[in-house]
């Protein structure tokens, strides 16, 4: 008896450790652009690399993708981000000065919502390319961006 007692125990708690083990997921939209700005990059393209470089920074702790979940399994958040201000980079500037001078650069405003379109997460930040250069239709700043944004919603404490 005690065995059967012990078995239909562990089969009511089991759906409860399994929905509590999921992570929360964070969808990541389109980068948007202030009302002044040219960004001559595409805004897919810098979704796409956000999501892959949130992967392996948040991954851990959160599920991400670029499209909401069709059945969402735990709490989901929305990271909408604008650009509100970009600056070229200048190469000459960065050999002759030095010192992270001529750095591509750009203000950003980001939130993170809750289901619920509570901000829980709400910052600017001016965001400026790593030291060495990468080509790609993202400039230099896709890498920046994740960097900064993931840590902003590490010290947010969402779990």
């Amino acid at each position: 008896m005690k065995r059967w007692a012990l078995i239909l125990v562990v089969l009511l708690l089991a759906p409860a450790a399994a929905y509590s083990q999921e992570k929360p997921t964070i969808v990541v939209n389109p980068f948007t652009m202030g009302p002044d700005v040219t960004w001559p990059y595409d805004v897919k393209v810098m979704q796409a690399q956000t999501v892959a470089e949130f992967k392996v920074l948040l991954g851990k702790d959160f599920d991400i993708t670029a499209e909401p979940p069709a059945e969402p399994k735990g709490t989901v958040f929305t990271l909408d981000t604008q650009i509100v201000a970009w600056r070229a980079g200048n190469v000459a500037t960065r050999l002759i000065i030095g010192f992270g001078a001529g750095r591509e650069s750009a203000d950003i405003t980001y939130q993170l919502t809750d289901a619920s379109g509570k901000k829980v997460l709400d910052k600017k930040d001016t965001v400026r390319t790593n030291f060495y250069a990468q080509t790609a239709s993202t400039g230099t700043l896709a890498h920046p961006f994740a960097q900064k944004i993931s840590q902003r919603i590490k010290d947010a404490k969402l779990k």
